[in-house]
């Protein structure tokens, strides 16, 4: 049984929103909260401590991600790093055309910013995916066009955890560049990925990657745009000319080091623990599928983070089933947590080709570091009763909803 702050006995199934900030991550913040506060752009001794401390979480950044400390840029977390990538990688690319490429299941930081550049005169082409999650690769082949100026695709899904073949679509990319004479970036939303999945730049190929601390036991309010070197971008943060003049601002020096102690443990212990949790979502999944009739599994189940179960259950909503669960002690979530308060269904299970009832009844659960082995009996305990009372009060019983 895991615990938070804001419970005693709570199973925490939501690590997919935020995590907790670790310990040794608090740890390696707090001096750079009082002792050494000073502005990492100033000369005096005070300020040598901080700037020396964001040069050292850079390395550390780097070293995770294969890459060059000087490719490296703090921001304020992922949505930063995807409005930056994409609004930053198309005005670098003008010269080229005025076209990109992105999916219909991306983040909303990536399909705003779409819209945004809409409204500015570009061309977006939205692909599709299948029932599991998955851009057809013959399909963004067929979108890429001479003006086509960047292309942004995530790593992995925040809401199904489908895993999208990041090294294979960049190939092929190199290889349509090489035979074309043209360049086109690739950019990927990588936040959902990190802590699970390797981070090695130099095998995903991409040029441009977002990443948010308080997706792997970081704090919130920090994040890194990998930026690879020679990759056209124009800043859109003007201001002092920090981080290379390619984000300005000055530099939250305790988030900065607590980003990188966190992603250096992280990166650590990923193999471990996600061998651990797909175990756990394994049994989970197979648990409600066997105890919980006129259910469907959302997402990929060979290609799917190891620590994600989307489930969608015919004749209810997600909403009274989060509160039931909560009451019980465990905490989830229907999607993201970005979009929770809406009352539209899922843009991600509807590009998957679902009705909208059918959307409106999916359960996303997370697992992290803190989820033992003992939280999965406990969830499959309850679970299938919640489920059976709220189709017992529908208007029709299990399934009148249809799919």
């Amino acid at each position: 049984m895991t615990t938070t702050s804001t419970s005693e006995s709570v199973i925490y199934m939501d690590h997919a929103a935020t995590t907790p900030v670790r310990e040794e991550v608090l740890e390696a913040m707090l001096p750079y909260f009082t002792i050494y506060f000073g502005n990492p752009s100033s000369l005096y001794a005070g300020a040598e401590v901080a700037r020396n401390a964001v040069d050292e979480a850079r390395e550390k950044v780097a070293s995770v991600l294969n890459c060059r400390p000087s490719e490296v840029i703090f921001t304020s977390g992922g949505t930063e790093s995807d409005n930056a990538a994409l609004k930053g990688g198309t005005a670098g690319r003008t010269s080229q055309g005025r076209h990109l490429i992105t999916s219909a299941i991306e983040h909303h930081a990536v399909l705003h910013s779409c819209e945004q550049l809409e409204t500015g005169g570009w061309d977006v082409t939205y692909l599709g995916v299948d029932s599991g999650g998955h851009v057809d690769l013959d399909e963004l082949d067929r979108s890429i066009t001479p003006s086509t100026a960047l292309i942004s695709l995530m790593y992995a899904n925040n809401e199904i955890g489908t895993i999208q073949p990041i090294g294979d679509i960049a190939q092929k990319l190199r290889s349509h560049n090489l035979g074309n004479r043209s360049e086109i970036t690739f950019h990927t939303d990588a936040v959902q990925a990190a802590g699970a999945l390797s981070l090695d730049v130099q095998e995903l190929g991409v040029d441009l990657m977002s990443l948010s601390g308080h997706k792997f036991y970081g704090p919130k309010g920090v994040g890194v745009l990998y930026v690879r070197r020679g990759t056209p971008f124009v800043t859109q943060m003007a201001g002092g000319g920090q981080e290379q003049d390619r984000r300005s601002g000055t530099e939250n020096v305790p988030l900065i080091v607590g980003f990188a102690t966190a992603l250096e443990l992280a990166e650590q212990e990923r193999i471990d623990l996600m061998s651990r949790l797909v175990r756990y979502r394994d049994q989970l999944v197979e648990g409600i599928i066997e105890t919980v009739p006129n259910c469907h599994l959302n997402g990929s189940m060979t290609e799917r983070l190891p620590n994600n179960v989307n489930i969608s259950f015919e004749g209810i909503e997600a909403e009274p089933l989060l509160i039931g669960l909560d009451l019980s002690g465990i905490a989830a979530s229907s999607q993201s947590a970005c979009s929770s308060a809406s009352l539209e269904p899922s843009h991600v299970l509807k590009a998957l080709g679902m009705s909208d009832e059918r959307a409106m009844g999916s359960l996303r659960l997370t697992l992290g570091r803190d989820t033992v082995e003992e939280d999965i009996p406990l969830v499959l305990n309850v679970l299938p009763e919640i489920v059976r009372d709220l189709r017992a009060m529908g208007s029709g019983g299990p399934g009148s909803s249809g799919d």
